[in-house]
């Protein structure tokens, strides 16, 4: 039996701060044996750069995935030539950098970590479900933990389901909030709708209360910042038979 951790969103160089100063004692306390963390927002702004990935590996990530902000920075062409570093696998094909699959080999098993990104309310990119049937085709593990990068609930549900059994995880991002959910779907694949974020917790999805609040209310352009209040850690732990991929434990976590 393994552990597995995964991170929701890493809001800014203030979450990537809190990440690295609480990683190590979870990852020591729960036995962690891989960690994923989603590093989307993980940059000054949204995105991802080059100084805030090696904060979130520094911190301790084995694999970082990310959404819809992948290629906000200009260093991000770079940046997916690391195999740690993932992007939605549904990024149509031929003119995309970087791979939405990383393969782990832990030795005696490896493990499937797989990045996409829903399309309702969102980017019109390729079907998730069918990139998601051309993966699972052509992947050779039973550990598969997929991080689906999704706006609306409906979507994550549906994905979900479409994975019981075929997968040992599916974990919604993207919306910040973390998600009382949590379950084991079909005696199999540990599901949550969303891990939630690391960052200021006092916050609108950790940005400054004030600026987005006008933004809301009087329609007019906002430069964000991220709020400069105390911050949390949301996460959830998986125990899982690395034999077989099956979970048998999901546990969901807020470190204040």
């Amino acid at each position: 039996m393994k552990n597995l951790l995964f991170i929701g969103d890493v809001v800014g160089k203030t979450g990537c701060d809190f990440l690295t100063e609480k990683l190590g004692a979870l990852k020591k306390a729960h036995d962690i044996d891989i960690t994923i963390v989603n590093g989307e927002n993980s940059a000054q702004g949204n995105g991802i750069t080059r100084v805030s990935a090696d904060m979130l590996v520094r911190a301790g990530s084995d694999v970082i995935t990310t959404g819809n902000h992948a290629f906000r920075h200009k260093d991000a062409m770079e940046l997916f030539e690391y195999d740690y570093i993932v992007r939605p696998a549904n990024y149509p094909e031929g003119g995309c950098v970087g791979s939405g699959v990383r393969i782990m080999d832990m030795g005696a098993y490896s493990v499937a970590v797989v990045n996409l990104l829903g399309t309702v309310y969102m980017d019109p990119l390729d079907n998730p479900f069918s990139t998601m049937d051309k993966i699972l085709s052509e992947i050779d593990t039973p550990n598969i933990f997929v991080d689906f990068h999704a706006e609306a609930t409906s979507e994550k549900k549906a994905m979900g389901h479409y994975l019981a059994g075929k997968v040992s995880g599916v974990f919604g991002t993207h919306t910040h909030v973390q998600t009382a959910d949590e379950c084991i779907l079909g005696g199999h694949t540990a599901y949550i709708t969303d891990v939630g974020m690391v960052g200021p917790e006092l916050s609108c999805l950790g940005v400054d209360i004030d600026s987005a609040v006008d933004r809301l209310r009087f329609r007019i352009p906002v430069k964000f910042q991220v709020a400069e209040t105390e911050c949390f850690l949301c996460g959830t732990i998986v125990n899982f038979d690395e034999k077989c991929g099956k979970t048998h434990k999901m546990e969901r976590i807020i470190i204040r």
